[in-house]
């Protein structure tokens, strides 16, 4: 049987990307333009910029998908396209460029959700898959889900932040400490200098599989304020393992216990906060089953999970149509994104 080669586009936030995936396991190409850089002088991602960027990258990113995977328009069996959650003016650059790329080669079209298609970046791993029922633990700047995903398509959500996500928390500790942009990787980076031997508070929120990180952000800032901490002081290293550690303890430990109280197979974890060492090594640590998590560069924002995602989705007949009046109700809870509250 011929290989079905994926064409994933991704355009959420502000990473331009597109993507070959093969049969939904196997990368040919993973190519991501990011504006990190760009946005860095604003302290968050702007949505105007962030559009503007995308109409300028994603023709040639998608020419050098198809490039570097070896593949002519013609080896292309689906098209897929993250069509919300997201800025709504970059959703609407990758899922305009997506509807056209179909209707000219006339080819299937898959709406993913960028939630569902970050839970994908689990099965581009080598070997065997995760197995059902499993936990999903999406963390990113706009979310922190715990996920029943019971097959394919399958998603019972159980719980969520019921104010900043994880990644949110990250950014805004950051900007607190004068450690840097993007906030997660930076204040990860600062950590590894220091101590978790500051007191933070942790929100347990017992009985829910429910998070909540603002009291561990204000905690944070009553501390630097208390203790005089600015960026360049001595104790901004102990300050950003202790916020760290809060963060990683207790998404870890609540994922954990719910994966024992629901018996699930697997834990499968993604995201951009998924990329951070010690929540990685919390869970491993804790977990008593086995416990999945994408390779780093898959991480964050990337087509190849868009690909996969869409490439399950039509294999269970759920291959969505896109209608342009949706993808802008979809365009809420975006990673990073520069709002007044931050």
């Amino acid at each position: 049987m011929p290989l079905m080669n994926v064409l994933g586009i991704e355009t959420s936030c502000d990473e331009t990307a597109a993507a070959v995936v093969a049969d939904g396991r196997s990368i040919l190409s993973s190519i991501v333009a990011s504006q990190v850089e760009i946005h860095a002088r604003y302290g968050g991602v702007v949505p105007e910029v962030a559009s503007r960027q995308h109409l300028l990258t994603i023709v040639p990113v998608i020419e050098r998908a198809l490039t570097t995977a070896g593949v002519s328009w013609r080896d292309i069996s689906i098209v897929a396209v993250t069509n919300g959650p997201g800025l709504a003016g970059s959703l609407l650059v990758g899922v305009n460029t997506a509807k056209s790329i179909a209707a000219v080669l006339r080819l299937p079209l898959v709406g993913v959700n960028h939630l569902e298609g970050h839970v994908y970046a689990n099965w581009l791993v080598e070997g065997e898959p995760p197995i059902f029922p499993a936990l999903c633990l999406i963390v990113s700047g706009g979310h922190s889900d715990l996920v029943l995903m019971s097959g394919h398509g399958q998603f019972k959500r159980l719980g969520r932040t019921r104010d900043d996500a994880a990644g949110e928390a990250f950014d805004k500790a950051a900007r607190v400490l004068g450690v840097g942009y993007p906030g997660g990787p930076a204040l990860e980076k600062a950590a590894q200098g220091g101590k978790a031997s500051l007191v933070l508070p942790r929100a347990w929120l017992k009985g829910t599989d429910d998070f909540s990180f603002s009291g561990l952000k204000t905690g944070l800032f009553h501390l630097a304020q208390e203790r005089g901490i600015k960026p360049g002081s001595p104790v901004v290293n102990d300050a950003a393992a202790s916020f760290q550690e809060a963060v990683a303890e207790v998404l870890a430990v609540k994922t954990v216990k719910a994966a024992e109280r629901l018996k699930v197979k697997n834990i499968v974890v993604s995201g951009g906060v998924a990329a951070n060492k010690l929540l990685r090594r919390y869970l491993l640590e804790k977990s008593l089953v086995p416990v999945f998590i994408p390779l780093l560069s898959l991480c964050t924002d990337n087509a190849a999970m868009i690909a996969s995602c869409g490439y399950y989705r039509f294999q269970s007949g759920r291959s969505d149509g896109l209608n342009l009046d949706v993808v802008s109700s979809l365009a809420i809870g975006s990673d990073r994104v520069m709002t007044e509250s931050n």
